[in-house]
């Protein structure tokens, strides 16, 4: 082991300035026998470093190599597992458990021994050893004081207990040395006459130490007198000071009893300040004047002056009671009696004020009822603004009440609630009434404001209108322009339409109008006077009832005013507390009041489709523009709520009516013995088209009308077909032609841009069938000929050479003439005009597509003339063969057949 010991030391330490104080054979616990030596160093420049060095052999050659190394500083605990058997294993915590099993228990033991003395001299005892026998770490230092130095470093590893004993000399010490070893040149070579000689002088040394402690002997007698000497005048200064204390005991005595007795002025005074500052203090807050009494008890609430005098009073009254008084105060019987005055002025007044306005409520009711005749036949609502602005005036008395007596107030609320619940039900009725029979055409006005006796058929009408009340809208068919086929139907309501307005001059189409825009106006005028109504009762309602657009304080919160201050009632003063926000109870109140305005706007809305289910347009775009007023305004309104829920309504209505369109257009049925021409359904679209773009114009909900336009554009292109394929009096091509170039103008009139796809679409199936039927009514007017030259074809695709084909049997020159003088020009005319004949009776008069078809025949009968003369010039070269006419008769034939018809 000393020979590994000195190679580790020489090999790895000594070249990295560190000495090898320990060293210990070990190997990892529970694996396999790996062999290592654990070193205990230190390295010689200061401040010193104490390390812990792992060390093993290198697997290619017997040298050692420094593996790993850890801080001693690191080092947390030894744990030596028994302290009392001999083990060989041990661990050591850093900054993990490594677990050791030594050579050998000595070395183990010698290992950690060193590792405690590190610890003692450069750690200051931070480590911790755990199951290390106590005797073994105590033993060796008694070991080292009993035996030499030299043994000592034998027994106990030498070189640590050297870095123990070992001091580097100062440079005076080593001057003082180096002057010693000049005197005596033998200090070298004989150490012993050296140590012998410097023993001796130390003897002198010690020697004259003594003598000269004897010699002082005599100062220190000297020093103990005058020390006895100043304990006597200590003694004699301490005798004066007692002699002072007993004297000034008295005077401290006198002093005390001044000190107490101005203590007790003082505290005289502050009770005095501060009895006099909380008598102030009730006077100030808790004194309600003469004037403010009279006015709470007996003053004027119908005039200007009294209603300010008694909101004054009021408010007087709710600062005093609202006072934040001081602990102890409600114990003072002057306080309890101003309280008790207070209590009793706020009922009296509270009573006082809850009958003058039930008065007032029941008062200007009876004059609105007075005024309500004069409406009658006017299309106008009553206006409430007079009532509006005597009520406001008690608006503060109002906030008064809501924060004193919540019951009355609330009693107030639910009164105002069913009064006006029932004056607004009788004015909305009767408003929807006179907008109904308005609507029908049968307002007469006669005396007294009154409606005259009806007709009979005006009586059946208005028989209908009032089955209509709260009636959801379950109507079913149409009498609008898409609905040609339904003509007895359509022609019944527009002679009684007629009969009523006195418009039996005017064409159907412009009585559609008429009615429309009648209706359109009279939905506005309803519409423009509910929305003033009732957004001013809304204002009016937050106003006068103080129910802002805010949560509501919790009752008993009451705001300090003017900096005075207040406090919260007691739990007792009001028995219950709101849960509901303010805005919630307006939107409560305005729903009881105007309870009925959304059923009488239903039975309105239902009336109107009915009699026309085109009205359902009109209504759509002026009830989306009157529900996005509403919501710029307030988004949390009655009336924005009322109107988007009638809005529902409106628009299930615009899409029955698609639905309607759409069912009716499937169930049409075409004659077998007349022609088809433009069908119903598609000048329908068209009239539907160009009301539409005049009602939506500029509207705010044009997407509903974008989904509508392509569900009926998608239907007529379907049914046409359907019509097309089922007519037998009219050819497929020209139902399909016809109708195709009637949606394409309309739509490249009306310039639809979410229907531009469909516009192509009619645009290419217009052309499609226009050039199918002129090839198939054209057929093959030289049939003949064109037979003939098929034969050419046929010869020409076997392989037969053009010019050859004039060789052909059946295919020669002579063949060839004798087919062209079947044709002469005449021949060619009279199948032309027969021709012109049957095209004109196929094709409609609303349309005029004669001529473009004309046209297109002409082009194709020229481009087959075409083709025929260019296989006589290929097939029969040089044989002068030419047809009986040229393309110059046939332009006159085609001229002059269109000019003679």
């Amino acid at each position: 082991m000393t020979a590994i010991k000195h190679a580790l030391q020489r090999d790895i330490f000594t070249p990295n300035d560190e000495r090898l104080l320990s060293i210990v054979n070990v190997c990892k616990a529970g694996k396999k026998k790996k062999n290592c030596f654990l070193c205990a160093t230190v390295t010689t420049e200061r401040p010193v470093q104490v390390r812990v060095v792992k060390v093993k052999k290198s697997d290619k050659g017997d040298f050692y190599k420094r593996q790993m190394a850890w801080e001693l500083r690191d080092l947390a605990e030894v744990d030596a597992k028994d302290a009392s058997k001999e083990n060989p294993e041990f661990d050591l915590h850093f900054e993990k458990v490594y677990r050791w099993v030594a050579s050998s228990t000595a070395e183990k033991n010698s290992f950690i021994s060193c590792i405690w003395k590190l610890n003692q001299r450069y750690l200051r005892k931070k480590v911790e050893f755990v199951n290390v026998s106590s005797q073994l770490l105590e033993e060796l230092p008694k070991a080292e004081e009993s035996v030499p130095s030299g043994e000592s470093q034998s027994v106990a590893g030498g070189d640590e207990d050297a870095l123990d004993d070992y001091q580097e000399l100062n440079a005076r010490e080593e001057q003082d040395i180096e002057g010693m070893m000049e005197v005596c040149e033998y200090a070298i070579s004989n150490a012993e006459a050296f140590a012998e000689k410097l023993s001796r002088e130390l003897q002198v040394l010690d020697g004259a130490n003594i003598q000269s402690i004897m010699a002082s002997e005599k100062q220190v007698n000297i020093l103990m007198q005058l020390l006895d000497e100043a304990l006597s005048e200590v003694d004699t200064i301490e005798g004066k000071l007692s002699s002072y204390e007993e004297m000034l005991q008295s005077v401290k005595e006198q002093m005390d009893q001044i000190s107490q007795s101005n203590r007790l002025i003082q505290i005289s005074n502050t009770n005095n300040g501060k009895l006099l500052d909380e008598i102030q203090f009730l006077v100030n807050y808790m004194d309600l004047s003469k004037g403010h009494i009279r006015a709470l008890q007996d003053g004027d609430l119908s005039s200007p002056k009294g209603i300010e005098a008694c909101i004054n009073a009021s408010e007087a009254l709710l600062q005093c009671m609202n006072v934040a008084l001081r602990p102890g105060h409600e114990k003072l019987m002057a306080v309890k009696q101003q309280q008790h005055l207070f209590t009793e002025l706020r009922d009296t007044f509270a009573r006082r004020l809850t009958n003058h306005l039930n008065n007032v409520f029941v008062h200007q009711g009876h004059d609105q009822s007075s005024t309500l005749s004069q409406h009658t036949a006017e299309l106008t609502l009553p206006k409430h603004s007079p009532l509006h602005r005597d009520l406001l005036r008690y608006a503060k008395l109002m906030e008064w009440l809501k924060n004193t007596q919540r019951e009355k107030y609330d009693g107030l609320s639910r009164t105002y609630v069913d009064y006006m619940t029932r004056l607004y039900e009788r004015e909305i009725k009767d408003f929807f009434e006179v907008a109904k029979i308005k609507m029908a055409g049968t307002t007469k006005e006669g005396k007294g404001n009154k409606f005259a006796t009806l007709p009979r058929k005006e009586s059946a009408l208005k028989q209908e209108t009032e089955s209509l009340h709260g009636s959801s809208g379950k109507l079913t068919g149409s009498t609008s322009s898409l609905n040609k086929l339904a003509v007895q139907g359509s022609s019944s309501r527009r002679s009684q339409s007629s009969s009523l307005l006195d418009m039996g001059n005017m064409s159907a189409s412009d009585l559609d109008v008429a009615d429309r825009t009648k209706f359109d106006k009279i939905f506005e005028q309803v519409l423009s006077e509910l929305e003033p109504l009732c957004l001013a009762e809304q204002d009016f309602i937050s106003k006068f009832f103080k129910l802002q657009q805010h949560p509501t304080l919790a009752q008993g919160e009451v705001e300090s005013d003017g900096g005075v201050p207040s406090r919260q009632p007691p739990p007792g003063e009001h028995r219950h507390s709101m849960s509901l926000t303010e805005k919630d109870m307006v939107r409560l109140m305005m729903n009881k009041i105007f309870q009925s305005i959304e059923t009488e706007l239903n039975s309105l809305i239902a009336l109107g489709d009915k009699i026309d289910s085109f009205h359902s347009l009109y209504m759509l775009v002026k009830m989306s523009h009157h529900v996005w007023t509403a919501q710029n305004v307030d988004p949390a309104s009655y009336l924005s709520t009322t109107l988007g829920n009638v809005l529902v309504t409106v628009k299930r209505n615009f899409d029955k009516c698609i639905s309607g369109q759409i069912r009716q257009m499937e169930e049409v049925k075409i004659s077998k013995k007349s022609k088809v021409g433009i069908l119903p359904f598609v000048t329908g679209f068209e009239e539907f088209a160009e009301l539409a773009e005049t009602i939506f114009r500029n509207a705010e909900r044009r997407g509903d009308l974008d989904k509508a336009y392509v569900k009926l554009i998608r239907a007529v292109f379907m049914n046409v077909e359907k019509v097309a394929n089922e007519s037998q009096k009219t050819p497929r091509d020209v139902v399909m032609m016809e109708n195709f170039h009637h949606i394409f103008s309309t739509q490249s009139r009306l310039k639809i841009s979410c229907l531009e796809t469909e516009r192509r679409e009619a645009k290419h199936k217009y052309t499609d069938h226009l050039q199918s039927y002129v090839i198939n009514s054209l057929g093959q007017p030289l049939e003949k000929l064109n037979h003939f030259f098929e034969g050419v074809e046929a010869r020409v695709a076997q392989g037969v050479r053009e010019e050859e084909v004039s060789y052909q049997l059946a295919f020669n020159k002579q063949e060839l003439r004798k087919v062209i003088k079947e044709y002469p020009g005449k021949e060619v005319k009279k199948g032309l005009d027969n021709l012109y004949k049957k095209v004109d009776k196929h094709l409609c008069e609303e349309e005029s597509l004669l001529q473009v078809v004309w046209h297109s025949m002409q082009d194709e009968f020229i481009r087959q003339y075409k083709h025929f003369e260019g296989l006589i010039g290929r097939c029969y070269p040089g044989s002068g063969i030419t047809m009986e006419f040229t393309i110059g008769d046939m332009l006159e034939y085609f001229s002059s057949i269109a000019q003679s018809h």
